[in-house]
């Protein structure tokens, strides 16, 4: 792997894991001693990430990871709906019955799993793997490029509600509905469950931005 693209990968993981938060600086000479790189191959990552809408450019004073406004937040999941509701609903029409049975059960039991106590961070990978079969049932490679796009930003702003359990459950039990309506092959259902899971999903994001005033706005 070129030292460009580790340094990509390793930074995006950050940013996404909230190791580095919205705001911190990103300076060159910093972050190159940090990583133990050069400011080539650091500067290749840092404009990777720039167009991916991590990096933001900060008035003449650097890149600094990007912040997550509310205007961001609304505008990201304009393009959310437009897409994850298509991709369910195709899922349901082309999809394997027996894969997302399988899904079901396991959401069902990581539900269980976290009224218990168990790792918020297994149901997120849960719901990733969830979100990667639809996209993969969905049969589009031009959709599947689209959705990939929204990923990283999708994945930032779960974090940001992600000690809201009354949230959580609520969720468990939307997903539920998605793979129910995907098993039983209605396209009509599917794209219904998933519409309502993306606006309740934005309804608990903004509120938690609006009294949260540590995020930017814009």
């Amino acid at each position: 792997m070129r030292t460009s693209e580790r340094v990509y990968e390793l930074l995006r993981e950050e940013i996404l894991d909230g190791a580095l938060a919205p705001g911190a600086p990103l300076a060159e000479i910093e972050q190159s001693e940090r990583l133990g790189v050069s400011r080539t191959p650091l500067r290749e990552a840092l404009s990777r990430l720039q167009g991916d809408g991590l990096v933001a450019a900060r008035g003449g004073r650097g890149l600094v990871v990007a912040g997550l406004s509310l205007d961001a937040v609304r505008d990201l999941f304009e393009i959310r709906e437009a897409l994850e509701v298509k991709a369910a609903a195709l899922a349901a029409q082309r999809r394997d019955p027996a894969v997302f049975a399988v899904l079901r059960e396991e959401v069902r039991a990581a539900g269980e799993g976290l009224a218990a106590g168990g790792s918020r961070e297994d149901f997120y990978a849960l719901t990733a793997r969830m979100d990667a079969a639809i996209d993969a049932a969905a049969a589009n490679p031009y959709l599947q490029a689209a959705l990939r796009s929204v990923r990283a930003h999708v994945a930032r702003l779960r974090r940001v509600s992600s000690d809201d359990e009354a949230r959580l459950r609520e969720a468990t039990q939307e997903h539920l509905l998605i793979l129910d309506a995907i098993v039983e092959g209605s396209s009509t259902m599917a794209a219904h469950a998933t519409e309502l899971h993306l606006h309740r999903s934005l309804a608990s994001i903004v509120r938690s931005l609006d009294t949260d005033p540590k995020e930017p706005r814009r």
